[in-house]
């Protein structure tokens, strides 16, 4: 899985302050709106991947391709809402914005068993290990944007070790997510780096 958010040189203070103040309004529900509804066919796609891959041990190509797309989407929303690209996230799902990528490889096979495992007990052996170390990084990450909104509000400049630590988050979180959803069998490492 390769995840980057693009650091910038300069961060415009105007954009940090209407996203701040008003992001909820002119971001937020434009794109959870549709994203809502996307949801829906993102649920019955997961659906439809769990039985192909039990019957065939694949991943169908058509629901690998929009559930990634579904998680571009959403990383879009998340960077600018986390003030980490300026500019205005593009709706859609075949939207391309380079500051913000995320690309996973097709599996040309999927593990039937590592299906049943993680239907059975991704709960027990992801989501509490990953989960557990996830609430103490949450916990640094809003101190991180805490003192990144003031950083790019007096310098212009988001930090570059905080950057880094913020996309090292959502490198994390995805990572888990696309291992759940068995876009990949690999078992995600607790850290968010490359």
């Amino acid at each position: 899985m390769n995840l980057q958010i693009q650091h910038q040189e300069k961060y415009s203070r105007l954009e940090l302050l209407l996203r701040t103040f008003f992001g909820a309004l002119y971001i937020g529900i434009p794109h959870l709106f549709l994203l809502f509804f996307i949801s829906i066919a993102y649920g019955f796609m997961s659906f439809i991947t769990f039985w192909a891959i039990l019957f065939t041990g694949k991943f169908p190509r058509f629901c690998f391709d929009f559930i990634l797309k579904y998680m571009r989407w959403q990383l879009r929303v998340a960077a600018s809402m986390s003030n980490m690209s300026d500019g205005y996230p593009p709706l859609g799902m075949d939207a391309v914005w380079p500051p913000v990528t995320l690309d996973i490889e097709y599996p040309e096979q999927s593990s039937r068993g590592g299906l049943l495992l993680r239907a059975f007990l991704g709960a027990i052996y992801i989501a509490l290990p990953h989960g557990f170390c996830l609430a103490f990084r949450f916990i640094g990450q809003a101190v991180v944007n805490f003192l990144a909104f003031w950083a790019i509000l007096f310098s212009g400049q988001y930090p570059a070790g905080m950057h880094a630590y913020s996309v090292g988050t959502y490198r994390w979180i995805y990572r888990i997510q696309a291992y759940y959803l068995m876009m990949t069998d690999t078992y995600p490492p607790f850290s968010g780096k490359e």
